[in-house]
């Protein structure tokens, strides 16, 4: 079960009026606010860095592969 609140003066204030019972284990996790912050897998990984272990991998493009991609893919006109 997942519970949203804010912290209040260093006090974690939930959203909703539920009582949790005594004794309960929880986890806090915070959650970014903005678009300033990277998401991060479970890993700490961002997608870049999980994506950059296929960079320079593909063998046999052309040198403007990266420039004229659209011309590769669909055929349109080179730029």
């Amino acid at each position: 079960m997942v519970y949203r609140g804010i912290v209040k003066n260093g006090v974690v204030v939930l959203d909703s009026a539920d009582v949790l019972p005594e004794g309960a284990e929880v986890r806090v996790e915070i959650v970014p606010t903005g678009c300033n912050e990277p998401l991060l897998d479970e890993q700490g990984q961002t997608l870049g860095q999980k994506l950059m272990k296929y960079a320079g991998r593909a063998v046999g493009l052309p040198e403007d592969a990266s420039l004229q991609h659209d011309h590769y893919l669909y055929g349109t006109p080179k730029r």
